[in-house]
């Protein structure tokens, strides 16, 4: 029996880092394996891009660039090496301008990239017209992207075949170049039955010749259902991941693939299983000391009723392990779904899904519609484009008022090339106040990771992997009673002290910390004053990003003295008084905890 050829993308070393360990892995402890995937047969490979940008300049004191050069050099010159693009957004959060998004391109089709896979959240066609073509200008493949995922119960207006339909149409109706398509569900909730559907009318629609593919995650529970119905219909593609970071929050394993198909009409990549357990066997051995969440391994009966991609759904549960939130995990995750609805429908996929996250813990952590998560209000306000339906009125009111905006349907790149602070002249003259060499990959690297990307190139940036020895090693210290550099915590008698520790005969630094409000879902409590004044504390953990204030500067009640970091989200610090500052305890990228002081004011 003659069977139909399916292209296999291997997803391990792209999403499948990304949805199991948050994007953060060495070079060095996953570089055999890539040789071992090549021994294997693998010729397609997602290498980058997407989130594993960022992360490699946020947490690994690594240049993606460089990684991907050493990737290529490794797979041979043939190899379809794939990258994951967000429109207007590349590989950063916040919209590029056009000179960026061009630059994007550039950059990556100079070091090692063969196709861009080209999405937007919202499924708004204007996003993906510009950066389709600069794609393609740079001589790389463009495989333009239709978002999916399952509307939460009760939730009506997008999501069905009809709007894959008239997202589909638009595409080709704007002329946009592009290779492939893919019909791309992160959070892996599409039910089979409408991928089935989807997929044969994207046939019908747009002929034998055009190569389809479908992404997913295992998250919901449906992805090899749901592989199998896109399979049925037409799909010329699938991507897959390899032991130990399959299944759970990441695409199937390729092995289960292959079982799956067992005596079927469709030939997965001419892949062998023997070939593919060796491979599965170096890349477990290299991966052995990296914690794996145990989310990361779970099917969740849940994410149906709140769609969290699986790429961003470990990510955040670290970032809440770190800040000593994670108790509070169900709670979020019950909070998407009003999110969700009232944000317009957009897709539930980088950065949407993040704006999901963040407003849903905002609500959880501050009490309902409290705070506006920025890129939440931005996006209601149509700041990224146009969503899906209408977003809610009064949480587009409310998101106004609160981040001074007003609603807009202007082409957000338009926005952004106004923007003097995203234009490339803006970043060379940055690289050279710091005395940094300028270059395009330099240029790139700050515009896309921000002041992170400044502390990277001038090698200031932190380490922060999540090995197992290094735990063991931090226990046994501990129970050794010896104690690091660095700053403590200690509790005496029920007060909060901040300790910090210096080598040598250096005294040991006390002082008193805030004391932290009773309940975490409840609005911070107003804090009170002392001899020198009224102490402003952090009303979440997290990390300072700006302080806005010096001492001596006079400020009016509401107003914001300082930015928090939580979350990958922006959370204002404001003055409950009015008053002259007269002092700043903090600094920019301390560590706080919640209640902890940053500013006094007399």
């Amino acid at each position: 029996m003659s069977k139909k050829f399916i292209d296999i993308m291997d997803t391990t070393f792209r999403d499948g880092f990304q949805s199991v360990f948050g994007g953060r892995v060495l070079m060095e402890d996953f570089m055999p394996a890539v040789e071992a995937a090549r021994e294997a047969g693998i010729t397609h490979y997602e290498f980058g891009g997407g989130a594993r940008f960022q992360s490699l300049y946020f947490y690994l004191q690594e240049d993606a660039f460089k990684m991907m050069d050493k990737f290529r050099a490794i797979v041979g010159p043939d190899a379809n090496l794939q990258t994951l693009a967000r429109g207007i957004n590349t590989v950063m959060l916040d919209t590029g301008s056009r000179e960026l998004v061009d630059m994007h391109a550039k950059m990556f089709a100079k070091h090692s990239t063969t196709t861009i896979r080209n999405f937007d959240a919202l499924n708004d066609v204007q996003n993906l017209e510009y950066s389709a073509q600069c794609i393609k200008n740079h001589g790389l493949k463009h495989e333009v992207v239709v978002t999916m995922m399952d509307l939460p119960p009760g939730c009506t207006g997008a999501h069905d075949v009809a709007f894959y339909e008239k997202t589909l149409r638009g595409i080709l109706d704007s002329g946009l170049p592009f290779d492939s398509v893919c019909f791309k569900d992160a959070s892996g909730t599409a039910n089979p039955t409408k991928i089935f559907e989807t997929i044969t009318m994207a046939r019908k629609l747009l002929g034998n010749d055009v190569h389809i593919r479908l992404h997913t995650h295992e998250t919901a529970g449906v992805s090899v259902a749901a592989y199998l119905a896109a399979l049925e219909a037409g799909a010329d593609g699938i991507d897959l991941a390899a032991s130990p970071v399959s299944g759970g929050t990441s695409q199937p394993d390729i092995l289960t693939m292959l079982h799956a198909t067992k005596g079927s009409k469709f030939d997965l990549g001419g892949l062998e299983i023997g070939k593919i357990l060796k491979y599965e066997e170096v890349l477990k051995d290299q991966l052995k000391d990296y914690f794996i969440p145990p989310e990361a391994t779970q099917v969740s009966p849940l994410i149906p009723f709140s769609p969290m991609p699986g790429g961003a759904l470990t990510a955040n549960t670290q970032m809440m392990r770190d800040s000593g939130t994670l108790d509070k995990f169900p709670e979020v995750i019950k909070a998407m779904q009003e999110v969700v609805e009232k944000g317009g429908y957009g897709t539930s996929v980088t950065p949407v899904s993040q704006f999901y996250w963040q407003q849903a813990y905002a609500n959880v952590m501050f009490g309902p519609w409290k705070q506006i998560a920025p890129g939440y209000g931005k996006m209601v306000l149509g700041y990224f484009g146009k969503t899906p339906v209408e977003p809610d009125a009064d949480v587009v009111k409310l998101a106004s008022e609160k981040l001074k905006l007003e609603p807009t349907k202007r082409n957000p790149l338009d926005i952004a090339d106004e923007d003097v602070k995203k234009s490339i002249a803006a970043w060379k003259e940055r690289l050279e106040i710091e005395e940094l060499e300028v270059t395009e990959e330099n240029i790139f690297i700050a515009a896309a990771c921000d002041e992170k990307g400044i502390a990277f190139l001038k090698g200031e940036s932190p380490l922060n992997v999540r090995k197992i020895s290094d735990a063991e090693n931090t226990d046994e210290k501990e129970g050794n009673n010896k104690m690091a550099d660095g700053n403590y915590t200690v509790v005496v008698d029920g007060q909060k002290f901040s300790v910090q520790v210096a080598q040598g005969d250096a005294d040991i630094q006390v002082a008193p910390v805030a004391a932290t409000p009773a309940a975490q879902t409840a609005p911070a409590a107003a804090p009170a004053p002392s001899g020198s004044g009224t102490e402003v504390g952090a009303n979440v953990n997290g990390n300072v990003w700006k302080i806005l204030v010096n001492v001596g500067d006079k400020v009016e009640e509401g107003q914001v003295v300082a930015i928090l970091e939580a979350m990958k989200m922006e959370i204002d610090i404001e003055a409950p008084c009015a008053g002259t500052v007269t002092a700043v305890t903090v600094k920019q990228n301390d560590a706080v905890e919640e209640g902890q002081t940053i500013v006094v004011i007399g």
